[in-house]
């Protein structure tokens, strides 16, 4: 079975704005694709962002009538059109 297929959580498609900020790389605008209980996968576009695996992000989602929480996430998988990242539990 692929590993698509063998996903820990389910996933369920949002597209968001969520500004994102890496210690080295500064602060980039995405928008999203999908949302579970264990992350989000951001989707890149034209952008140039290239986190490794295991770097820690901040995350915010924008466009809200109030500003929403800043979360720490982890990158977990990388693809061509954008990055996977994992909610970092142990940041609380």
């Amino acid at each position: 079975m692929p590993d698509s297929n063998r996903r820990e959580h389910i996933r369920t498609a949002m597209n968001a704005r969520v500004k994102l900020a890496h210690d080295q790389l500064g602060e980039f605008v995405f928008d999203t694709r999908d949302i579970s209980d264990g992350g989000v996968f951001v989707v890149v576009g034209e952008q140039s962002f290239a986190p490794a695996i295991g770097d820690k992000v901040k995350v915010q989602v924008q466009g809200l009538p109030i500003p929403a929480p800043v979360l720490s996430m982890i990158v977990v998988r990388k693809a061509p059109e954008g990055f996977g990242l994992q909610f970092d539990h142990d940041s609380d």
